[in-house]
């Protein structure tokens, strides 16, 4: 693997809830970044500046570093209390600047059924989210994720045209769950991809190892490095984790572990982590 042109990072909060876990699991599969989602079974936006502080040492100790908050920052309806989602950020953004984060990925909203009237309210808040971002020194970025508005490259590509200053994390996964097209939607978003995750989906829309789906990874890989994208975070989904169902949109499942079987959180990452460094190898 050419780590010149990749660097992987983890949400290793699917190997093990725990710190510990995920820091060992981080080291075995050879990688030292991390995106922080869940943090001893709570999420990150639970979590205090005082315990960032001590999950910052813990970093240094094991030569992990922050590289995203993997927050749920616009994982609500378009008409639940926006002055309380800021609060969460504005705390969320301390946290961050704690543990040396360089971006955060957020959400553009359920509940629009992506009807084009919610547009304008939609931007308004994911503008008032980039300005929060900018005090903090902190990237925004706009994950696609299938029930919110930016689902689909279309209405992305909507978004990203109405606020400036948002940059896009691509999840090719999510796209196919959507029925876009990856290159597709590479096509359209590729100038404002800031990073990727990596999970891949099949025809029925099961998660399944990088590679092994309908994602296209290793055709649009090459794109993202000819941009000079580098960072890559390894987002298995291939079976249930702690946090899972906080993730979705109330009432919705994710096709997670319904195709492969693994004994624990730690083999799903590492069969993922050796599937994408196969593919990675290849460019």
């Amino acid at each position: 693997m050419n780590t010149e042109k990749i660097i992987l990072c983890g949400f290793a909060d699917e190997a093990d809830p725990s710190i510990d876990g995920q820091i060992a699991a981080l080291k075995e599969n050879s990688i030292s970044l991390l995106e922080i989602r869940g943090v001893d079974g709570k999420n990150i936006s639970e979590v205090t500046p005082d315990e960032a502080k001590t999950l910052k040492a813990r970093f240094d100790e094991n030569g992990i570093s922050v590289w995203s908050l993997g927050s749920p920052i616009g994982k609500i309806n378009i008409n639940d209390d926006f002055d309380k989602e800021i609060e969460k950020l504005r705390t969320l953004l301390e946290v961050g600047k704690i543990l040396g984060a360089k971006c955060i990925r957020l959400f553009s909203f359920y509940g629009t059924e992506g009807k084009a009237e919610h547009l304008p309210v939609i931007c308004e808040r994911l503008k008032e989210y980039v300005e929060v971002c900018a005090e903090y020194g902190i990237i925004p970025c706009h994950e696609n994720e299938k029930g919110v508005y930016g689902e689909n490259a279309a209405r992305c590509l909507e978004i990203h045209k109405a606020v400036p200053g948002l940059k896009a994390v691509f999840d090719p996964a999510n796209f196919v769950q959507a029925d876009q097209d990856v290159l597709e939607a590479w096509d359209m978003l590729e100038e404002y991809v800031y990073y990727g995750h990596i999970k891949d989906a099949n025809e029925e829309k099961n998660i399944v190892p990088p590679g092994q789906g309908c994602g296209k990874i290793a055709e649009y890989l090459p794109k993202f490095v000819e941009k000079g994208c580098r960072v890559l975070t390894l987002e298995p989904h291939l079976m249930e984790f702690v946090g899972l169902a906080g993730l979705e949109e109330e009432g919705a499942k994710s096709d997670v572990g319904s195709v492969l079987s693994f004994e624990n959180g730690r083999d799903a990452f590492m069969c993922a982590a050796n599937a994408l460094k196969e593919i990675i190898a290849t460019i």
